[in-house]
């Protein structure tokens, strides 16, 4: 049985290259998958890229889960309380509702898929300087 017949095609494959990047004063983020970019979708999907010496702000999504999956580059991820040294390869699962930032270490950007467990992705900045999407 095919389900093809709900599905919008024109949303199942989308490219980086073909994607508007939103330039923050940090680096960029590239959404690929979401409520806005690809309706009907169930997930939030971007990349990020972090420039090296630079963090995004402070902040949370109060209504997802988060995993960023190092493609390139290193960082430090400050985690509630905790901070952990994550580089290419690795995977970090940020909990709903903790409070995070990741600052590039090294002399060439992070860049990192994103993935969230919601579609709507909300962010909640915790800070009054730095610019968050």
């Amino acid at each position: 049985m095919s389900h093809s017949s709900s599905i919008d095609l024109n949303n199942i494959v989308r490219r980086v290259s073909e994607s508007d990047a939103v330039s923050l004063s940090w680096g960029r983020l590239v959404w690929l998958i979401g409520e806005k970019e690809t309706p009907g979708a169930e997930q939030t999907l971007g990349v990020v890229t972090i420039e090296p010496g630079k963090r995004n702000p402070l902040h949370f999504h109060p209504n997802c889960e988060e995993l960023l999956y190092v493609m390139e580059g290193e960082a430090d991820h400050k985690l509630g309380d905790e901070m952990f040294h994550i580089t290419t390869g690795d995977v970090i699962r940020i909990p709903q509702g903790v409070p995070h930032w990741a600052q590039a270490k090294g002399e060439t950007p992070l860049v990192a898929l994103i993935s969230f467990s919601a579609a709507d992705r909300k962010t909640e900045n915790l800070e009054d300087t730095g610019d968050i999407a």
